[in-house]
């Protein structure tokens, strides 16, 4: 009995080990945020600077945009971020629109909202696996009161812009969606 015991821990740990090496390898190559990339062959990424290249410009916008970048792709992969073109992962591009449009007429014939929508050219490319590589433009906006003073609610609606352009731009790239 002792004997058929042992045999049976044995198996429950084999079969436990195999279950954790199974796990290790499905999580190397997929997370649940999104990230696809398979850490065997991918290990660095450059983001390069995005400089503005809008009509209108907001200087602090790239500062932010670009932090929030490396920010999500340092903590939703487990690529190492570095500053070079040789990087297995490239990330460059540049801010295209900084457009401000009048939204809601009122009876007044005024605008009583504002739309601040930001454009973003990204240009993603994949060292390893060239076919992978893309060049695309992610939008994204915030309304505001028009009796706000855009000087007032800049900075706050830059964030959230940015925040939703990171998303979109993460999950078309180290997504492969």
């Amino acid at each position: 009995m002792k004997h058929f015991s042992n045999i049976f821990h044995r198996i429950v740990a084999i079969v436990a080990l195999l279950a954790v090496m199974q796990a290790c390898s499905v999580y190397n190559f997929y997370k649940f945020n999104g990230a696809s990339l398979d850490y065997n062959v991918y290990k660095t990424v450059s983001i390069s600077d995005f400089p503005i290249r809008a009509a209108l410009v907001y200087p602090p916008l790239q500062q932010t945009f670009e932090n929030k970048m490396k920010d999500m792709v340092a903590q939703n992969t487990r690529l190492r971020v570095i500053d070079s073109p040789n990087s297995d992962l490239r990330i460059e591009g540049e801010i295209t629109g900084y457009n401000l449009t009048p939204q809601a007429v009122g009876e007044d014939a005024y605008a009583s909202k504002t739309r601040l929508t930001i454009t973003v050219r990204v240009k993603y490319i994949d060292n390893k696996n060239p076919a992978l590589t893309n060049d695309q433009s992610f939008s994204a906006y915030r309304d505001f009161d028009s009796s706000q003073m855009l000087t007032d609610v800049q900075d706050d609606l830059c964030a959230q812009i940015c925040d939703d352009l990171k998303d979109l731009i993460f999950n078309a790239t180290f997504g492969n969606w």
